[in-house]
């Protein structure tokens, strides 16, 4: 793919981000061929959008690393997106149902970084991110559905749009978290009260540390790196759930705590 296709695409999907209009499929002259193709738009994207208004990008999101949404999005394997600071609540959030096209909401477990995770030669895993880790917490994304028919959209457009990416809620941080906990740690999600799914950590590939040693490993292949005081979203232990207005969306995971997003 071209420098100018990476560039026009992104001013496509930034366009249609910005204007809150559904996209169809992009151009085939424009559209991303492969995973590589695809962070390199989503990387333009971001300098774009982030200029006009969304603000610094502050964190990053996994999706499609839990059977659940790899079963409900029929992709098999971990795909990421940014996440702007405007979009970022805590504990109890707000966001406006006409700011967004087809909002939706996922239980995951997040974490915040103490300290980098950059090139180093070798790759990560479990142990080593885990050294890096400063904190962790429940988070609610927040997604949205930007497309006249998602279903319908390859894997490495997705991704340059974000994965649908759409901001978050980030409950109470927790400092003093064990690793070998954190798979067994089991969540759920409620809409207007009412249970709407539940899982537990180690839906997560296995272990929710494996799903962020996968993308410091993806963004050190593309020269890149994760750094302290970002967070990631490591997943939904849930399957997405589209909301309505007025809707609240409350999560609870047992030794993490909770979240809320309130949607008017």
């Amino acid at each position: 793919m071209k420098p100018d296709s990476r560039k026009e695409a992104a001013v496509l999907l930034s366009a249609g981000r910005l204007a809150l209009d559904k996209m169809g499929i992009l151009p085939l002259s424009i559209r991303p061929s492969s995973e590589i193709d695809a962070y390199a738009v989503q990387d333009l994207l971001h300098q774009q959008i982030s200029d006009r208004g969304f603000g610094e990008l502050v964190g990053h999101k996994i999706g499609c690393t839990t059977a659940v949404m790899q079963s409900f999005l029929d992709i098999d394997n971990p795909c990421a997106g940014g996440v702007f600071d405007s979009t970022v609540r805590n504990n109890s959030g707000t966001f406006k149902f006409n700011q967004l096209l087809h909002p939706g909401v996922e239980c995951e477990i997040a974490v915040r970084l103490g300290a980098d995770l950059t090139m180093t030669g070798t790759p990560y895993d479990i142990d080593s991110v885990a050294l890096a880790v400063e904190s962790v917490m429940p988070a609610i994304e927040v997604v949205d559905d930007r497309w006249l028919d998602y279903k319908s959209i390859d894997t490495p457009t997705l991704i340059a749009d974000d994965f649908f990416g759409a901001g978050c809620v980030l409950g109470t941080p927790i400092k003093d978290w064990v690793i070998t906990e954190l798979p067994n740690v089991k969540g759920s999600m409620l809409i207007n009260d009412k249970p709407v799914g539940s899982g537990v950590g180690s839906d997560i590939m296995g272990h929710p540390f494996k799903a962020l040693a996968w993308l410091a490993n993806s963004m050190s292949e593309r020269g890149r790196g994760l750094f302290a005081g970002e967070f990631v979203l490591l997943g939904s232990l849930v399957e997405t759930r589209w909301v309505e207005l007025g809707d609240v969306v409350t999560i609870e995971q047992v030794g993490l705590g909770t979240a809320t997003a309130h949607f008017v």
